[in-house]
């Protein structure tokens, strides 16, 4: 291994420690917040949870950078580069969202996949830094790989957004049957109490707590939706470059690979998804639900196709 390379994998070991601390205080931040609490009271967790996800972030871009250049080329030509890209994408996509909304509260499910992502990546995925086979050294790999780590990095904090929208919902919904039990008259005239609020104040405790601070679920849906959208238009131009890239390489645009086939199979689910949305009236929980049954097709795409098929794109890793 080179030294560039080893200063790359060091560095993306130095942004797995940086993404873990910011992990643990999102974490402690959340907790805070289930427990209620004064609105403005200082939230030093989660500044320490910010402040180490940006350490994290710069981290996580010299590993990238540095790996290109060992390399000789752009840092996403197997499947390890492209688990260290599509992660800083994701977190990247995380911090710039925070200028327009504050999406603090999600920081917990977008580092936590990122850090599990890298820590299968140095440990099963990784390959030294090398050139590439004569057959990918064309600009196709530039830009379709490029373009689908980068909806790939979109796509997973559209299925944060989507996560978070269904614990809200949740804790809409039961706080909705609280609301509308009826009162009964106490013994002796003393007084009414809500009928058998009980239970549902109970569940409302495990949902609701943590909802209450959250956006509303509508709201959170349509930032998942626009994200699933700008998503999806970058997945379609890596499913078109795939083709002319196919054509290129191979003679001709499509070859029922199962890698390809996975690839068009997530386009349907997430035009689906689009569709529905857009014309149907899909919204809330139907839409959240579609859209992360793409994600998860999306994520069998990636890992299981390529570790475990008998794909024409073994040469990921």
């Amino acid at each position: 291994m080179n030294d560039l390379g080893q200063l790359s994998l060091l560095a993306i070991y130095g942004a797995m420690a940086a993404y873990g601390i910011a992990m643990v205080a999102f974490g402690i931040d959340l907790s805070a917040l289930r427990d209620g609490g004064p609105a403005d009271r200082p939230r030093k967790a989660v500044r320490v949870a910010m402040t180490t996800t940006w350490a994290g972030l710069a981290l996580h871009a010299t590993g990238v950078v540095t790996r290109g250049i060992a390399a000789g080329r752009v840092p996403w030509a197997n499947m390890y580069e492209f688990s260290i890209v599509f992660t800083f994408v994701a977190v990247t996509t995380f911090l710039l969202v925070q200028r327009w909304r504050d999406l603090r509260y999600l920081g917990a499910l977008v580092v936590t996949p990122v850090l599990l992502a890298l820590g299968l990546a140095v440990s099963v995925l990784y390959i030294e830094a090398d050139g590439v086979r004569p057959a990918l050294d064309h600009y196709w790999l530039v830009i379709h790989v490029s373009v689908a780590t980068a909806a790939i990095g979109v796509f997973s904090v559209g299925a944060a957004i989507s996560v978070v929208q269904l614990v809200k919902a949740r804790g809409e919904a039961t706080r909705a049957v609280v609301e509308r039990k009826p009162a009964v008259a106490l013994a002796g005239g003393s007084g009414t109490v809500a009928a058998d609020t009980a239970p549902a104040e109970r569940d409302r405790g495990f949902w609701g707590r943590l909802s209450d601070v959250l956006p509303g679920s509508a709201e959170l849906e349509r930032l998942a939706y626009r994200l699933n959208a700008v998503g999806f238009l970058l997945w379609t131009f890596t499913l078109i470059a795939g083709a002319i890239w196919a054509e290129h390489a191979w003679g001709r645009p499509w070859n029922w690979d199962p890698k390809e086939v996975g690839t068009f199979v997530v386009w349907v689910v997430y035009a689906a998804y689009l569709h529905a949305r857009a014309t149907r009236g899909w919204d809330g929980r139907k839409a959240a639900y579609l859209g992360l049954s793409g994600f998860g097709l999306l994520l069998v795409n990636y890992y299981v196709v390529n570790l475990f098929a008998d794909t024409v794109h073994g040469y990921a890793f």
